[in-house]
């Protein structure tokens, strides 16, 4: 006869309440029961409470706001990779999927071309790019770091534009006449929240990414630009 073995409390507690929010009892944005409510509720501890609401944000279902409660995230965004090496942005995936994208300059400049970016685009040694970096949201959290290489000739005008809740590739197809719309290349790693990237992100130091490599061609298959994305691992998937 097979042993019975039972669920911690704690256990129990989270895939309630994970039950909740994947039913719609707890929707997206919403403030779930602070932990002694929980506590009383559950006939429990507030440690075992606190357990099971830390693995939910842990697992990406909740987040933590200092001072203001315990929140439902919005649903985790699924791209696809699909379609071969077609390319589909990130406003474009937010659409279909009913969310508003946003995103926040962090930092933009001119800089020097390292050797991959010379040999994608065919430029020489002393050659510079348009270097853009934007905090991506969707309905407002979060959702990854997004930075973009241009050469410069041709997309200086992008230093003076207002880059602030627009789409970079509807952007750059308006500069150009020529968006991104293929891939030469990628390569997906999985790393860990700088110091830096925390913040930008509101997200907790060392917080599991995914690291996105992209060189993108435009519709003639010619570089058009590069891009390397730090998304955070709780909010974002890839289905191959």
């Amino acid at each position: 006869m097979a042993e019975m073995v039972s669920v911690p409390l704690y256990q129990q507690i989270k895939e309630d309440i994970k039950d909740a929010i994947q039913s719609g009892k707890y929707k997206p944005k919403e403030k779930i029961p602070p932990e002694p409510a929980l506590s009383e509720e559950y006939a429990v501890s507030r440690i075992t409470v606190r357990r099971a609401i830390e693995e939910l944000c842990s697992e990406g279902y909740l987040t933590k706001m200092q001072g203001r409660g315990t929140f439902v995230n919005t649903p985790r965004i699924n791209r696809k990779f699909t379609g071969g090496d077609k390319v589909e942005g990130f406003s474009q995936t937010c659409r279909k999927l009913g969310l508003t994208p946003g995103a926040r300059v962090v930092d933009r400049r001119i800089v020097p071309a390292r050797h991959d970016e010379q040999e994608f685009f065919g430029l020489g040694s002393d050659s510079l790019l348009i270097y853009v970096e934007r905090v991506r949201t969707a309905d407002g959290q979060p959702i990854f770091l997004e930075n973009l290489f241009l050469p410069y000739e041709e997309y200086k005008t992008l230093l003076s534009m207002d880059l602030s809740n627009v789409s970079m590739f509807e952007t750059i197809a308006q500069v150009s006449g020529h968006g991104p719309a293929n891939i030469a290349h990628r390569t997906v790693e999985v790393t860990r929240a700088s110091l830096e990237q925390s913040q930008h992100l509101s997200i907790p130091l060392g917080e599991p990414m995914l690291f996105l490599n992209v060189y993108f061609l435009d519709e003639a298959e010619h570089p058009n630009c590069i891009g390397r994305q730090y998304y955070i691992g709780s909010r974002y998937m890839f289905e191959i």
